[in-house]
């Protein structure tokens, strides 16, 4: 995979003429965060309906920017959108997947998952206050490990993201400099780095960049055999990664009672939680002028929940539970509808 594109499409969206006559192509663009599993539901739905998906990994802000223009049929956002600018908007926004945002570092003689750091210390070195591998604010966290005395490159998104989302979110509840400073956003005014587009382009950077630093959807890490490290949750237990501790983090979580089911679950408590998890979101316009595109995008999303969640283990990512996906086909049936009114589900 040539990580440095910026545009990556599912080859699952060929001409009608090649999926028959009647298959439905629906179209998509949006967070880089679930690429990998809408990627592999995308090739299991067209080999069970012939109906393809072409979905557009560009960033969860170009992928609000879109469905608001109306150019694609969903648009896809780690950071959920709050239910004033739904309603403004005219969107309906729900979660289809859950996963993990994960530190990962290219450093001579650390293995994977060796390194322990905290938010509060990786803040302090994406404000360019910490600069050195050895430092003693790492090498405390860190006693017998053999620190390099390398610079710190510190890579972060050029793009509009909804993982920069999920770090800086992450970032403002375990340091309150950071939070003052800089604050959560899907785009920051960041202190120092080297920026990449997507998930595709951190991993990139922090690949080639000796003493780099970056952060990156788990699935991305695993597939790229990048070396991530351990993190301290809120609990204070220093974490490995792995899709248990993401359900952990989400185990608490209020769907129901959240408007727009925006749940945010970084930082959550629990020894077990992992401390950057999120959901990743679809974005559909409530009234749906194309009728027959409006249902298709449902029924991608429906087979998914229904028959995507050995995929979604397997890539390490946590499917949404049955009492959530429950609630969001009864939020189709009350909010989505057609032109005129009916409802399309």
């Amino acid at each position: 995979m040539r990580m440095k594109h910026l545009f990556v499409s599912i080859a699952v969206a060929a001409s009608a003429l090649a999926a028959g006559a009647h298959a439905a192509n629906i179209t998509g663009a949006g967070a880089t965060f679930p690429y990998p599993i809408y990627a592999k539901w995308a090739e299991m739905y067209k080999g069970a309906t012939g109906n393809g998906l072409n979905y557009q990994s560009v960033g969860s802000g170009a992928g609000i920017k879109q469905i608001k223009a109306r150019t694609v049929d969903f648009g896809a956002s780690d950071m959920p959108l709050p239910a004033s600018e739904l309603d403004a908007a005219g969107l309906f926004q729900f979660p289809a997947i859950m996963g993990g945002v994960v530190p990962v570092v290219n450093l001579d003689g650390i293995a994977p998952g060796q390194m322990k750091l905290t938010g509060a210390v990786i803040a302090d070195i994406y404000l360019g206050k910490i600069t050195k591998w050895n430092a003693p604010q790492i090498a405390a966290l860190n006693p017998g490990v053999k620190l390099p005395a390398a610079d710190i490159t510190v890579v972060r998104r050029a793009d509009s993201s909804g993982t920069s989302f999920l770090w800086t979110d992450f970032l403002s509840k375990t340091s309150p400099e950071w939070k003052t400073k800089v604050g959560a956003g899907t785009t920051v005014k960041w202190a120092v780095g080297v920026g990449g587009k997507g998930n595709e382009g951190v991993a990139a950077n922090v690949q080639r960049i000796k003493g780099g630093i970056g952060y990156v959807e788990w699935a991305y890490a695993k597939k790229n055999r990048m070396a991530h490290t351990q993190l301290q949750n809120k609990d204070g237990a220093f974490l490995q990664p792995d899709d248990e501790a993401f359900k952990a983090a989400a185990a608490g979580a209020n769907w129901s009672g959240t408007p727009g089911f925006a749940v945010v679950l970084t930082d959550q408590p629990g020894k077990a939680s992992w401390p950057v998890t999120g959901a990743s979101y679809i974005l559909v316009h409530k009234s749906q002028a194309d009728a027959a595109k409006g249902k298709e995008v449902l029924k991608f999303f429906d087979w998914a929940y229904k028959n995507g969640d050995a995929a979604a283990t397997e890539l390490d990512y946590v499917p949404m539970p049955d009492a959530v996906t429950k609630l969001v086909q009864d939020a189709w049936r009350a909010h989505m509808k057609d032109a005129s009114g009916k409802a399309l589900w």
